[in-house]
């Protein structure tokens, strides 16, 4: 049975920068977790952020990925340390995919903010999307859940 990667937030835990959750209702999510198919990370916590906390978006500079708070908080670290620790659960559970949040810092598949705190997106991936891709891990989010769906019927 195969197991996938999944954003704690998507499950209604609160673990969002502001205390929040993204819940995801879905049938066929509802019943991979019951079969026990989900395994659950927020990479930001995972990488000793706290909940809660600043906002944070990614910078490039100097075509070097740099990930801050918007008061300026260099949190690069501990972005790499989630994304790490994901790789490592994905290693551990044989994982091939994975359903992550949009837009997020860490997570984004297709879309982050543009590093200027002012809600506006652009084509990018987060830190733990660009890892677990390097790895040969597909990355999904919300947005393309059905496509997941159906790939792993």
């Amino acid at each position: 049975m195969e197991k996938i990667l999944i954003s704690s937030c998507f499950l209604g835990n609160k673990v969002r920068y502001d205390g929040g959750d993204n819940l995801l209702i879905n049938t066929t999510l509802k019943r991979w977790q019951q079969a026990q198919r989900l395994v659950v990370i927020c990479p930001e916590l995972a990488g000793g952020l706290s909940v809660p906390r600043a906002p944070a978006e990614i910078k490039i500079i100097d075509e070097k990925i740099i990930v801050s708070t918007n008061v300026g908080e260099d949190i690069t670290d501990a972005f790499e340390r989630g994304a790490k620790q994901a790789l490592v659960l994905c290693h551990e559970h044989n994982i091939h995919y994975a359903l992550l949040k949009e837009s997020s810092p860490s997570c984004g598949s297709s879309t982050i903010y543009n590093g200027e705190f002012k809600q506006v997106k652009i084509s990018g991936q987060g830190v733990t999307t660009a890892l677990l891709r390097a790895h040969g891990i597909k990355v999904f989010s919300e947005q393309n859940l059905m496509a997941l769906i159906s790939e792993l019927s």
